[in-house]
């Protein structure tokens, strides 16, 4: 009878020991564009091209949030993170006066109740570890509480508490790290650990989740990477020498893990999957250049435009995955369901998740039955967007923005850059995709956001000057658009004469006030008329051809008058449009008349 018990624990052993390894490597805000492999001639990435070139690429894949902490919820469940209660960064921004809607409460922890793929593989008999950023709930929601035997780096900080060792600050240590070697970069660090945690495991089924926490800003990195890139940073390109350190650190990691699995006879027993959390951030935050740039990619990181959920996403198994490029729709929530399919792991009868396999797709090329991917963003976004849902199906995508109901509508296959809105041009397309958002949002309990009652736009100042930027306007139309990336700022693509613009501010002395516009134009466009509008109070002024539509002058172009102190609106409309544009408006100024 031992004999017996031993050969079949033995047999066990032999058929754990056949399971393939799982490494899952995800970069924080690593833009699409940011690898050489996705168009990038500025940033190095040899590690992950050559990954590139050896497995899969998916051009279409996204995150299911434009920020972090929802993408990650629904990387380890496979679900939607709206049903898990997660819809912003964990703890999230607060609500301010300025906001027309309040957001919904957001938990501040993956539940304990949630299947993760750590947990699945776990009690199949892997060893599983994360190594790097968590984000996903502090003390009592570690990693340790969702499967993973091992955890280096992770807590409940969004950011590094230091990209250097020691890897501490005034709240505490960053876990398993504490032993690091002084002035030790984080990304090396992390790169190491996962290193000895495949050679320690090398005999039996592992899962390594590899969450760097670059490229997240602080942008810190060696300053021999730095030097490398001589370029001064410019806005409007991929230029910033800092960020590009952080990224060619960040490939090296990649290249570290690849080679330890070689040298270990591994990688053809070993899944690899690489991706990121959201796209690139393209805003300042206090910066004085901006990251990096999603182009052709619209915006960037906290925007549902492609550049904020579009990512990279690269498969890797030798001999299994079938070398090539794919234009298949991913999403963040595929990663459970494919792994699992991978690994020959029984999903639990019960659990229901959202995502598809894409083990077919990577293996054989065959394509998938089209099916619609959501995304429901009801916060007001550190870099500037304001609260909206959308649905990608097919080619189509439609964005919808919850403080107005506002609608677009892109075929983002011809138009990966989103420069056309089709809303009107397809009011069949958006009516189905609209209802399709409507049901979803229902489906997984997604939580909207509810009207601000110390809502108190753009106060004066100290000076009872009112500055109203462009971010704060609501646009009305088509074409008309507010551009956040830091060369533009301004209200855009005006080459509809009757698109509109409303912003709302708030007088708190009545009286008179010289207005003043930051307006600009392209050469030949000038001219176009253009009234202000607010309570019974109008005037019209000519726009100047300035040279540029982003080359823009102050100009003072009349009195407006409020005799009572409140809120109120202003409509900016064009009266006429003689050239290709009305113009770019980056701010309206209300000063005291003396």
């Amino acid at each position: 009878m031992l004999l017996a018990a031993c050969l079949c624990n033995s047999s066990l052993v032999l058929r754990a020991a056949d399971k393939p390894n799982v490494v899952l490597i995800v970069i924080d805000d690593l833009g699409q564009r940011d690898l050489g492999c996705y168009g990038s001639t500025f940033y190095k990435t040899p590690n992950i091209d050559w990954m590139a070139k050896e497995g899969v690429r998916f051009t279409d894949a996204y995150a299911a949030c434009p920020v972090c902490s929802p993408t990650r919820a629904s990387i380890l469940t496979g679900r939607y993170p709206q049903r898990a209660g997660i819809t912003d960064w964990i703890p999230g921004r607060k609500d301010n006066s300025d906001q027309r809607l309040k957001r919904p409460e957001i938990r501040n922890e993956l539940p304990l109740e949630e299947t993760t793929i750590a947990k699945a593989l776990q009690k199949d008999g892997y060893a599983t570890a994360l190594i790097g950023k968590w984000h996903l709930g502090g003390k009592g929601f570690e990693p340790e509480k969702h499967g993973f035997d091992v955890n280096i780096g992770g807590d409940e900080t969004g950011t590094p508490r230091s990209y250097f060792a020691p890897f501490e600050n005034k709240l505490g240590k960053m876990p398993g790290l504490e032993n690091a070697k002084e002035g030790e970069y984080l990304t090396d660090r992390l790169a190491a650990e996962a290193e000895g945690f495949i050679e320690k495991h090398k005999d039996k089924p592992f899962f390594l989740y590899l969450p760097h926490y670059g490229v997240h800003t602080p942008l810190k990195a060696p300053q021999a990477l730095v030097d490398k890139y001589k370029a001064a940073p410019t806005h409007g390109k991929q230029s910033n020498p800092v960020y590009a350190a952080m990224v060619e650190s960040m490939d090296a990691a990649v290249g570290r893990v690849l080679k330890k699995l070689d040298d270990l006879k591994l990688s053809d027993n070993t899944l690899v999957i690489f991706t990121s959390d959201n796209g690139g951030l393209a805003t300042l935050e206090g910066m004085p250049f901006a990251p990096t740039i999603n182009s052709p990619l619209r915006e960037g990181k906290g925007y549902l435009y492609e550049g904020g959920v579009r990512v990279p996403l690269v498969v890797k198994w030798p001999g299994k995955v079938k070398p090539g490029t794919t234009d298949q729709v991913a999403c963040s929530i595929d990663f459970f369901d494919t792994i699992l399919d991978a690994t020959g792991t029984k999903k639990p009868a019960s659990l229901k998740t959202d995502g598809v396999s894409l083990l077919r797709t990577v293996t054989t090329g065959e394509p998938r039955t089209p099916r619609a991917i959501y995304w429901h963003y009801p916060h007001y976004a550190n870099q500037g967007s304001k609260p909206g849902g959308a649905v990608r199906f097919k080619d189509h995508k439609l964005i919808e923005y919850y403080e107005d109901g506002r609608r677009e509508l892109f075929d983002v296959r011809k138009d990966p850059s989103e420069s056309r809105n089709l809303i009107s041009d397809a009011p069949a397309v958006a009516k189905t995709l609209t209802d399709a958002l409507d049901s979803w949002r229902k489906g997984v309990g997604a939580k909207m956001p509810t009207p601000n009652p110390d809502y108190k736009p753009n106060p004066p100042n100290k000076d009872g000057v009112i500055t109203m930027p462009a971010r704060t306007a609501l646009v009305s139309g088509v074409m008309l658009r507010f551009e956040p990336l830091p060369h533009k700022n301004t209200l855009g693509f005006w080459v509809n004469k009757d698109d509109y613009a409303t912003f709302d501010f708030t007088v708190e002395r009545g009286g008179a006030f010289t207005v003043e516009v930051l307006q600009g134009c392209g050469k030949g466009s000038g001219g176009a008329e253009v009234e202000l509008a607010a309570g019974s109070e109008k005037l019209t002024f000519t726009v100047k051809d300035t040279g540029g539509f982003q080359s823009f002058e102050a100009r003072d172009v009349g009195t407006l008058k409020f005799e009572k102190a409140g809120r109120y609106t202003m409509t900016v409309k064009a009266k006429t449009k003689p050239g290709v544009a009305v113009m770019d408006l980056r701010q309206i100024v209300l000063k005291p008349a003396k």
